[in-house]
């Protein structure tokens, strides 16, 4: 079959691609983006891509199937061509994985608001530590294991992340609900994504939409420390088993602990020892997505003597890329990318990164981008989280428009984070104080914050204009962006990696 990818280049869809290259079909495909890594992994692979979209082109190349990403909506011309013509076959993402992936295999399905690609990489991770070739599909860039998608044998598992964003323009159910799980995944429950649901009752409600099609022979894993999680109510028609720190969870994750050298904990399955974890992965939000991974992958492929599953492969897992990922590590300067943008998320971050390096001056950098976090819905949660670092720099809001809602208010919270005692500068004031005229006054948000970060957090370009514990410490900065910051974090790390030799 020649099946044609709209969007390709994302990194769902390309993974998706080249699991339909795998499986001996013709695959070819188009986005606007066309960048590395994932453009250099499908050329690679054999597969055309063309950039931009244009109708004339599904015409001319006549694929059996057309492959319609999330990102993609009524006007594109591509779209367009298809609605009108009814020449060719399409469907959404989920809907093919579906039909084309998951069909007879015994799905994974990892769900939550928080950890989905972290916690598939670890339970295909353990997997194959365990000798099972499961197959896989990581919505992220995954250092183990070394691939995002990987077919496995049929036999075997399939984990894939199940986000409960809506599956396409088309389709407005959560893509997990395509996914008909062997074992759901619950990590997690909280509202976001306010571009798509009004609270978070209607989180809730597609989460109990896929509770539902869990079969009777399959099992929910539930974070049993999530109040949430707990209000789905009563789950009588499959097996639950909780994960957690609480003496009720069938899982008890226990004896967490954190310094500089990483982190530990023990797990128990029903009040036995199941392992002794140490490993290098930060924070105990970590630590629960490896408990909820274990249980996963043991339930899946030994039932019977879940305990019995090997822990070992833990202390060698290196982790997602842009998940707590450390781009510069020297004595006086620590960097560190994170794909954080709900205030939750950013603040087991913070907390964990002021265990490991209580030394250091911690800077927090976030840009306002997701659908969510550009709109004033979690603005008082961001004002919390970003509280627990030490000076806090905001980048310009993705996409300022803002509609059904108020868009994200940086005046205020840095207004809020001053009360705190946190130091808070944003783009426009950093435009502000540049350090050169010309700069000021012609320079846009991003070079403005890049300098004045520069600055501030690297000891070799200048003092900071606050003196103090600020400038004797070690600096710590984090990014925390759902996308590129406007490249300000890659410049930020050659001049720091420029600096340092």
């Amino acid at each position: 079959m020649k099946i044609y990818f709209m969007g390709i280049c994302g990194t769902a869809m390309g993974n998706a691609a080249l699991l339909a290259r795998a499986s001996g079909h013709e695959v070819l495909g188009s986005d606007a983006g066309v960048y590395p890594p994932m453009s250099t992994v499908l050329h690679e692979a054999g597969i055309a891509i063309h950039e931009g979209y244009a109708a004339g082109r599904l015409a001319a190349l006549a694929p059996d199937l057309v492959v319609i990403g999330n990102a993609l909506s009524r006007g594109n011309p591509e779209v367009e061509w298809l609605l009108d013509s009814r020449q060719i076959p399409y469907t959404s993402l989920p809907a093919w994985l579906a039909e084309f992936v998951l069909k007879g295999r015994r799905p994974i399905v990892i769900c939550g608001t928080h950890g989905k690609t972290t916690t598939s990489a670890l339970t295909a991770f353990l997997l194959r530590e365990n000798g099972r070739d499961a197959g896989f599909l990581i919505g992220g860039v995954p250092v183990e294991p070394p691939v995002g998608q990987h077919l496995g044998e049929p036999s075997e598992p399939f984990v894939i992340e199940g986000d409960e964003y809506d599956s396409a323009f088309f389709d407005k159910r959560s893509k997990f609900i395509h996914y008909a799980p062997q074992i759901a995944v619950l990590n997690n429950l909280e509202f976001d994504h306010a571009d798509i649901f009004r609270d978070l009752a209607d989180v809730q409600r597609s989460f109990k939409h896929l509770t539902r099609i869990v079969p009777s022979s399959g099992y929910i894993v539930m974070n049993g420390d999530d109040e949430n999680l707990a209000a789905l109510g009563p789950i009588d028609w499959t097996r639950v088993v909780r994960v957690g720190t609480g003496a009720h969870c069938e899982v008890q994750l226990v004896d967490f602990s954190e310094d500089v050298n990483g982190a530990a904990f023990s797990l128990f399955w029903r009040g036995e020892v199941w392992a002794k974890v140490r490993w290098a992965q930060p924070g105990i939000f970590n630590a629960r997505n490896a408990a909820m991974a274990a249980t996963a992958a043991a339930l899946a492929v030994c039932p019977d003597s879940p305990s019995s599953f090997d822990l070992g492969g833990l202390a060698r897992f290196r982790g997602v890329r842009r998940r707590q990922e450390r781009r510069v590590d020297t004595p006086e300067l620590t960097v560190i990318e994170d794909f954080g943008h709900h205030p939750t998320a950013i603040a087991e971050t913070l907390r964990s990164l002021r265990a490991r390096y209580p030394q250091h001056v911690l800077c927090a950098a976030f840009e306002p981008r997701s659908n969510t976090a550009r709109t004033s819905v979690l603005l008082e949660g961001f004002i919390a989280a970003l509280s627990l670092a030490d000076r806090v720099y905001l980048g310009a809001t993705f996409e300022p428009r803002v509609e059904g809602a108020a868009r994200f208010d940086t005046a205020r919270v840095i207004e809020e984070l001053a009360k705190k005692g946190v130091v808070a500068k944003t783009a426009t004031r950093a435009l502000a104080q540049s350090a050169t005229r010309a700069l000021a006054q012609s320079a846009g948000w991003r070079e403005a914050l890049l300098e004045l970060m520069l600055q501030e957090t690297l000891p070799a370009l200048g003092e900071s204009s606050e003196p103090g514990r600020l400038n004797r410490s070690p600096q710590l900065v984090v990014f925390f962006t759902s996308g590129s910051f406007a490249g300000i974090i890659e410049d930020y790390v050659s001049a720091a990696k420029a600096l340092a030799q």
